[in-house]
């Protein structure tokens, strides 16, 4: 019996003691070798790290039974194995300015020994100056001559065989061998000079040559992505980004296709989605995920690469300019060939063009970067202005008696007489119109063949474009009301309405509170004046709740004006001249962005001679 007034809790007093090394291992474990893939993924990255040109890998059940991978890298001396296993044992780093300037992918010393702890590991290497190979056994640490090719070749069995609680963690073969597989694929996207193959359960999965990242990139993104997208290559003091972006129509509903690499390597870093997200946002509806494969190249002092075990997470130390570099390049490219035509297939880019972009010249672009304060980049979009001497050029005095051709407010070419006599020109990116299609449709005719026009879309895209103009000086044109509209709200709708007033002001809408429940909207933009406000306004309100905040304002203020251009553009079916379609014409030709209206539908497609031809089995 305790005596009284001692408290129980001090009746035992635990020892400390230093855990063993196996424990401390298979502790860490649980962050470096998450599941196959991650173990898949360390291996991986240490055959590229040894210089390797060859990689093959073996995959039983997923990987979860066995995992082979061999490669033709440089290999560990014998003497070097039991030491390559043991906990924070690395060839990588040797100081803390080791530490911050490191450009390999690993460099922590912990993956092979945490793998060793929870597998039965088996290691043959043999380096250039050797005979014969050497093997370890991850259980006994026990070195034996053994027979092997140069480099590296590491078996893994019976992942957490020792570990049966974890075990029961792991999801079924086919999900495990989907991440494996996205691991190699991650890999392989960045490092086109390296030969990769991936059997499993004795079927060949992949098999990929050496080849350009635009080969690569095209064999395992598909070809959707092949035959719509860009290629990037930009630079500025302190920041290279060089791969392929996606164009709209290349999107998809899930961001399984979005690679990024920061100095080679792959990261998940939510400056640079949001940066990517926003530079998308006027071209692709907010479900739709664009398809990228970039990589960015900085000093290694720049980015903090050593934030968590798996490497996957980074930090930049001026996340800003990381974050203006990306949007605006993108946007630029973007808003440059956003004319492309829809069945249009963009042409690969040569080798010449990308030449450089293989890992052995990744480090003299990353020795070109200064340690300079960088100014920002503004990138001006295209405009499309149509003078006279334009005009006068593209149309000969042969056909003055055809048709006169004036110019109104904006600049736009207006045609007096029949637009159909008007020469074709280069310079008229849709062409002329022909007719109207069920009220839908207008079909116009350019030099490449024919184009179909969506009235509706090109109206949304219009007036969107003509919103987001007017609100980019904070002081958009605006419409009082005579009569204030005040209609019913409930409390969320409420809730919405006061955190976005600032927002609602600076595109137009000036918004009172009279009530817990009651709205009142005493002015709207100039451009929605002939809009049903009672109609309008709470749609826009569920929209926006269900968009929710952004933290970037110009995002959110967008994305209020897209909802806004898509509900008030009314599906009519006008009956139009041939003048107010080659008008509409004009002003889409006008837009940066002509090819998308806001939801990621597409304004116009072009159909060229040669399509149409084979459509009727005629000779090009």
């Amino acid at each position: 019996m305790l005596k009284k007034g001692i408290d129980s809790r001090f009746n035992y007093m635990p020892t400390i003691r230093k855990l063993p090394v196996k424990l401390i291992s298979q502790i860490a474990a649980g962050e470096t070798v998450e599941r196959p893939s991650s173990v898949f993924k360390e291996l991986l990255e240490n055959s590229i790290d040894a210089s390797s040109t060859k990689i093959a890998v073996y995959l039983e059940k997923g990987g979860i039974k066995r995992m082979i991978i061999a490669d033709n890298g440089c290999g560990i001396p014998s003497e070097q194995l039991p030491l390559a296993l043991e906990r924070h044992a690395t060839s990588k780093i040797n100081s803390l300015y080791d530490l911050e300037n490191v450009s390999t992918l690993g460099f922590r010393g912990e993956a092979l020994s945490s793998i060793a702890s929870v597998s039965e590991l088996t290691m043959i290497s043999r380096t250039a100056d050797t005979t014969y190979a050497s093997k370890i056994d991850g259980g006994s640490m026990i070195v034996t001559p053994a027979c092997g090719a140069l480099g590296t070749t590491v078996d893994i069995r019976n992942l957490y065989f020792n570990m049966p609680a974890r075990r029961k963690f792991l999801k079924s073969e086919q999900i495990e061998f989907s991440h494996c597989a996205e691991a190699i694929r991650r890999v392989a996207l960045v490092r086109p000079d390296i030969f990769f193959s991936l059997v499993h359960n004795r079927k060949i999965i992949y098999h990929w040559g050496v080849g350009g990242v635009d080969k690569r990139s095209a064999s395992i993104l598909g070809k959707d992505f092949a035959n719509a997208r860009l290629f990037l290559d930009e630079k500025s003091n302190l920041l290279h980004l060089r791969g392929f972006i996606g164009l709209p129509i290349a999107s998809r509903s899930r961001n399984n296709a979005q690679y990024f690499y920061v100095n080679g390597r792959f990261v998940r870093d939510k400056v640079v989605v949001h940066a990517l997200r926003t530079a998308y946002q006027d071209v692709l509806h907010s479900d739709r995920y664009p398809c990228y494969v970039l990589e960015l190249f900085l000093d290694p002092t720049l980015v903090d690469v050593n934030v968590h075990p798996s490497k996957i997470e980074v930090r930049f130390r001026d996340s800003q300019l990381v974050h203006q570099f990306l949007f605006n390049t993108v946007t630029r490219e973007l808003a440059k060939n956003s004319a492309v035509p829809l069945y249009r297939t963009i042409k690969p880019v040569s080798n010449q063009h990308i030449e450089g972009y293989l890992h052995e010249n990744t480090q003299s672009d990353m020795n070109i970067f200064q340690h300079e304060a960088s100014h920002d980049k503004k990138f001006d979009a295209p405009k499309r202005d149509v003078e006279e001497s334009i005009l006068e050029q593209n149309f000969s005095s042969n056909n003055t008696d055809k048709c006169v051709i004036s110019t109104n407010y904006l600049g736009n070419p207006i045609l007096k007489q029949d637009p159909r006599n008007v020469p074709l020109s280069e310079n008229f990116l849709l062409g002329f119109a022909l007719a109207q299609l069920h009220g839908d449709y207008i079909l116009a005719q350019n030099t490449k063949g024919l184009i179909v026009v969506n009235i509706h879309a090109a109206r949304e895209r219009i007036l969107y474009e003509d919103l987001k103009s007017s609100s980019e000086n904070n002081q958009p044109q605006v419409k009082y009301l005579l009569t204030p509209v005040t209609f019913f709200v409930n409390e969320r709708e409420m809730d919405t309405v006061k955190k976005a007033l600032g927002d609602l002001s600076i595109i137009g809408f000036n918004i009172s509170i009279i009530s817990p429940t009651t709205l009142a909207v005493l002015s709207v933009p100039i451009l929605l004046e002939h809009t049903n406000i009672q109609v309008l306004v709470p749609d826009m309100l569920k929209e926006i709740y269900k968009f929710g905040k952004s933290h970037i304002s110009i995002e959110y203020r967008n994305r209020i004006l897209a909802i806004l251009a898509c509900h008030t553009v009314a599906y009519t079916n006008n009956i139009l001249t041939l003048q107010e379609m080659n008008n509409l014409l004009r002003k889409i030709e006008a837009l940066e962005n002509t090819n998308s209206c806001n939801p990621d539908r597409p304004t116009w497609i072009q159909m060229p001679m040669s399509d149409l031809s084979k459509s009727f089995l005629r000779d090009i």
